[in-house]
């Protein structure tokens, strides 16, 4: 492979340009193609960022000689087909959250992961926004473990929209999406598998066909517990608010920002180089791909968080 990491980037939308965004700060990185569902949308943000092939199908990226590796930011139901494409096609691939929403097909990605040998991870953000490096770096130094995770993740999506307020053409999913970043950070920050896992959901909404409203029981081998609350019908303060209660301290994570139990704000600018995690975990993935080594937040990680998520949807009556 070349010194310059050539990238194929499928989605042009809302994730899309904050993966391009990210890759702009990142030196030995250059997307030469981008596959949209719309061709002229697609061109337009290519042109903005100069890059050079456009498609509407990803197999003709694919194609490409000089593509290296792909990140995939579409909709979830292509997830695990499309990081299998890649994978046989031979590039290095980093998929958006969520892996997949039929657990037997993560599985087969892990399968042919291992058998390709090729660098493939999950976009489990949470892994690395700083904000949350900083509370692992504290259990890490043993100075703080977790006795209890209480997390809210609310939208006000009753409509079919983006984070761009923009109409998607497919229905995110609180369980498969949403959930699935605080059920691996959870195993992740706690060190510890994931044991016991409940859940309950509200009305089936009539149009969308999800559940707008959900509560998740986790605990981990290690004793530590969750209580993950997730909603669509949220008309107020939008997005994720992590407090994590240890046995040393309490610390409250809002986006970037971190908190002691006290609402003491504390400093997490020096965690790392950025403080965007989309562009923290592309710069992971490229950094694994240098250095031929898993990365952090790879389809093995992360797999068995969709092992939870799959029976929760069992229970669920799914």
């Amino acid at each position: 492979m070349s010194k310059t990491i050539k990238v194929a980037l499928a989605g042009a939308g809302a994730f899309g340009i904050k993966h391009l965004d990210g890759i702009q700060n990142i030196d030995g990185v250059k997307v030469v193609s981008l596959i949209g569902r719309e061709f002229a949308k697609t061109k337009e943000v290519a042109d903005k960022y100069g890059i050079g092939h456009v498609t509407t199908d990803l197999n003709e990226s694919l194609a490409l000689k000089e593509v290296d590796a792909v990140i995939l930011c579409t909709p979830t139901q292509m997830h695990a087909s499309q990081t299998l494409a890649c994978l046989k096609a031979g590039k290095h691939v980093q998929v958006e959250i969520p892996l997949c929403d039929v657990y037997k097909e993560g599985q087969e990605v892990l399968r042919v992961q291992k058998e390709t040998g090729l660098v493939a991870m999950v976009g489990h953000t949470r892994r690395f926004n700083p904000s949350h490096q900083w509370v692992n770096h504290k259990i890490q130094a043993g100075e703080f473990n977790i006795q209890q995770m209480d997390v809210q993740t609310y939208f006000f999506r009753r409509t079919n929209m983006n984070a761009l307020g923009q109409a998607r053409s497919w229905t995110d999913h609180l369980l498969w999406h949403h959930a699935a970043h605080t059920v691996d950070l959870f195993a992740y920050q706690c060190g510890s598998p994931i044991v016991k896992a409940n859940a309950v959901q509200g009305p089936i909404h009539p149009t969308l066909g999800i559940a707008m409203d959900m509560s998740i029981q986790l605990q981990a081998a290690n004793g530590a517990i969750c209580t993950l609350s997730l909603s669509f019908n949220n008309d107020g303060p939008l997005g994720t608010y992590f407090r994590y209660i240890g046995d040393t301290g309490t610390y409250l994570a809002r986006y970037d920002d971190l908190y002691t139990g006290k609402e003491e704000q504390i400093d997490v600018s020096k965690v790392a180089v950025s403080m965007n995690g989309i562009e923290l975990q592309d710069r992971e993935f490229f950094a694994a791909i240098h250095e031929g080594r898993e990365p952090n937040s790879s389809i093995a990680q992360v797999l068995p968080c969709y092992q939870v998520l799959h029976d929760l949807e069992q229970q669920l009556g799914g």
